[in-house]
């Protein structure tokens, strides 16, 4: 009987940006950067054209309304998207987003009650795509079990949050000066339009993580670890709020009210370079670790805000705050990949996101009349506040309550191979070739799930079959 030659066992995936690369192709990092830049458009875009007609206290209301329409919709997408695939619920929020951007912009224009532009406002937020959190989550799963290529994806994906929230607010500026105050929403609708669709239609986009147990709900959501993160989020959200707030306050107290853009800016440029240096070297510290001591490091950071007297301090201080920022992130959403239920992810990863949007929220709420009556100090004070109890809750309960769900940030190790390796299959994604073959769409497009018993990463094994699956 002929012997058969034994199939080679599968190399390390590689790592750092050509790991991710490897993942989605070039395309879906661009289609995803440029379908999320609506969520950093729609805000400053808000305010600019409303202020210019209607003055900044119908402009705060409005934005507000689009906060709060985006931290309430925000986690029923990622379930839609979780229960139903990626693909059919970005195509119609998309569309849906566009519209309703259109219809704001329009109503502003006419002259429309204060009551239908709040409406649309919180038709704009709800209908937000999502692209950041469920990004994230398609990382999460086309990285499978390798938590070392988890960890370079969630990274790359939150340095280019960081990058798009630098370049928003700066491309809504130059087109609400040299072309219309309408101009940046109308721009975030045909970006949202055009490249959200790329985005939900790109090979990678999950469909549903499993049928029965997970429509019905039975996947439970909640955990310690991720009500922690949550409260972790909403501070992170409040603590750049109020830093926020302080720095518009101080432009206008200096006479430059224009230049409150370009000191935030700092925050994010610095940032995007701390983010990009964490993907190429992230280190093999524990994640809870990473966490404790990043936003350690922010709210040590956020205290020079409360000595500053003008605009370059407060460009210094922010952009000092900035290098925190992106390792703070990578490291939260990393935490959220892990204490997440596989089979709600998406939603998972929308909650964080909307806990962001509410801590931001709540801080302006704050932050603003303390600022009015009491000068910029004051609200920087809140920022520093919010910094400070992130890092007291994080050092005091991030090792309790997060320890058991994750190790050391390392790649897989290559066990012996316990029975055939799959062949490698060729995909319109262009991965690493020891891809295991994937069972049958069950419709045209959408990204395979299995009638049997899920396993705990929903995406697709970067091991041999006799590696235990690691805990999320």
């Amino acid at each position: 009987m002929p012997t058969q030659s034994p199939k080679p066992v599968p190399a390390p995936a590689p790592a750092g940006f050509r790991g991710v690369f490897a993942l989605g192709g070039r395309a879906l990092p661009a289609y995803g950067f440029l379908a999320r830049l609506p969520a950093a458009l729609c805000p400053i875009g808000t305010l600019l054209l409303i202020n210019e007609r209607d003055g900044i206290g119908d402009a705060g209301t409005i934005a507000a309304a689009l906060w709060l329409g985006q931290a309430l919709g925000g986690p029923v997408i990622g379930r839609l998207a979780d229960r139903r695939g990626h693909r059919p619920v970005l195509l119609v929020a998309c569309a849906a987003n566009a519209a309703v951007l259109l219809a704001l912009v329009a109503a502003v224009l006419g002259g429309l009650p204060l009551g239908a532009r709040i409406a649309l406002a919180v038709a704009a937020g709800l209908t937000a795509a999502q692209i950041g959190p469920l990004a994230r989550a398609r990382w999460a799963r086309l990285a499978g079990e390798d938590k070392a290529l988890v960890g370079a994806a969630l990274s790359f994906d939150t340095t280019l949050d960081e990058v798009g929230f630098m370049v928003g607010p700066a491309l809504a500026g130059i087109l609400a000066v040299t072309v219309h105050p309408a101009s940046a929403l109308l721009l975030a609708a045909a970006l949202g339009l055009v490249f959200g669709t790329l985005f939900a239609l790109h090979p990678t986009a999950p469909g549903p993580t499993g049928p029965g147990a997970a429509a019905r709900g039975d996947v439970r959501l909640w955990s310690p670890g991720l009500a922690l993160l949550f409260v972790v989020a909403v501070l992170q959200g409040a603590s750049w709020s109020g830093a926020n707030t302080g720095v518009n306050a101080l432009a206008v107290a200096v006479g430059s009210p224009g230049a409150a853009g370009l000191v935030w800016a700092a925050m994010a440029v610095t940032s995007s370079v701390a983010g990009f240096v964490t993907v190429a070297r992230p280190g093999r510290a524990r994640l809870t670790v990473r966490l404790r001591w990043t936003i350690a490091a922010q709210a040590l950071l956020t205290l020079p805000l409360l000595a500053v007297s003008g605009l370059w301090g407060a460009a210094f201080a922010v952009a000092g705050i900035g290098l925190a920022v992106a390792p703070h992130l990578i490291a939260l959403f990393g935490l959220v990949e892990r204490a997440g239920p596989a089979r709600r992810m998406g939603e998972a990863m929308t909650l964080a996101g909307s806990g962001l949007i509410i801590g931001q929220a709540l801080a302006a709420a704050v932050s603003g009349p303390l600022a009015a009556a009491y000068g910029y100090r004051a609200a920087f004070a809140v920022s520093c506040a919010a910094a400070a109890a992130s890092a007291v809750l994080a050092w005091a309960a991030a090792d309790r309550v997060l320890g058991p769900v994750q190790g050391p940030v390392q790649g897989p190790v290559q066990e012996p191979v316990q029975g055939p390796v799959q062949e490698p299959v060729q995909g319109p994604v262009q991965g690493p070739a020891w891809e295991p073959v994937l069972e049958p769409d069950p419709a045209p497009g959408l990204s395979p799930s299995s009638s049997s018993p899920p396993a705990p990463s929903p995406g697709p094994r970067r091991s041999s079959r006799g590696r235990p699956p690691a805990r999320r």
